[in-house]
């Protein structure tokens, strides 16, 4: 694996934890996971906003070699937009990774590729890293329409990027119907989608950066799934949602090499 594509696992909470226990979370995790694993692997905790300046607090405090991520902003800066969040205010708090087009936001809350789009030109701009995740539903993959979806999903956020910008961001492939279902695509079928993935990159940006952009799998993953995911040569990292709840699972992922 090329140096500049480290290993990236991101713990997605979702509407879990309150402070106090994203607090007791975080210090668990971090008597689980030692120096010589965040030595080989970037881990990123995405906690609701509510916890985000506590977790910010302890990460400086404690010295602990996490970044802190987001799970969503809006793409201006400011503005009469009741109940959103400013990427400003998000750079503040020393966040360095946001999500940005979750299926659940895009399936639940009416995300467009569109506003997924402004999402990521307004994270970067800020100097925050987009986590794109893209994704297909169950009846799209049966119809044979996986990569016509997923591809559409990366064409429209990264079309007119800057390759440069495009070679920091990180693209989350989870397949929809893999997502708290605990179906896990096979590492095969993840490895397919996210090599083309990384074609469609290399088409819209060029083959450096193609080779730059760090593509993570999502759905399902566990500690016992981790190691085959990360065998593949085009999966670079894990988007992990209810296996990131829990510090001792979270910590055997982060633990992948060692499996």
């Amino acid at each position: 694996m090329p140096s500049e594509r480290r290993p990236i696992i991101s713990a997605n909470w979702k509407m879990h934890n309150n402070h106090f226990e994203a607090i007791q979370s975080v210090q668990k995790l971090s008597y689980l996971v030692g120096k010589d694993d965040v030595a080989a692997v970037d881990v990123v905790i995405h906690p609701p906003f509510t916890d985000i300046r506590s977790i910010q607090t302890l990460i400086e405090a404690d010295e602990l070699h996490y970044f802190l991520g987001a799970q969503n902003c809006h793409w201006e800066d400011k503005g009469a937009y009741t109940g959103e969040i400013s990427p400003v205010f998000l750079a503040k708090l020393g966040v360095q990774f946001i999500i940005c087009g979750h299926s659940e936001r895009r399936e639940l809350f009416g995300e467009t590729d569109e506003t997924v789009a402004k999402k990521v030109e307004s994270i970067q701009r800020h100097g925050m890293h987009p986590i794109l995740c893209v994704g297909e539903t169950l009846a799209e993959r049966e119809a044979g329409e996986t990569e016509t979806k997923v591809l559409g999903q990366v064409r429209a956020a990264l079309t007119g990027r800057p390759a440069d910008k495009v070679a920091k961001m990180v693209i989350a492939y989870e397949p929809i119907w893999a997502i708290g279902t605990g179906r896990t695509a096979t590492s095969g079928d993840a490895q397919t989608v996210c090599a083309a993935i990384r074609g469609c990159v290399a088409e819209l940006a060029g083959e450096a950066t193609a080779i730059a952009v760090r593509i993570q799998y999502g759905g399902s993953v566990k500690a016992a799934n981790i190691a085959e995911l990360m065998a593949q040569p085009d999966i670079d990292g894990a988007l992990v949602g209810g296996a990131s709840l829990d510090p001792d699972e979270f910590a055997r992922i982060v633990q992948f090499r060692h499996h």
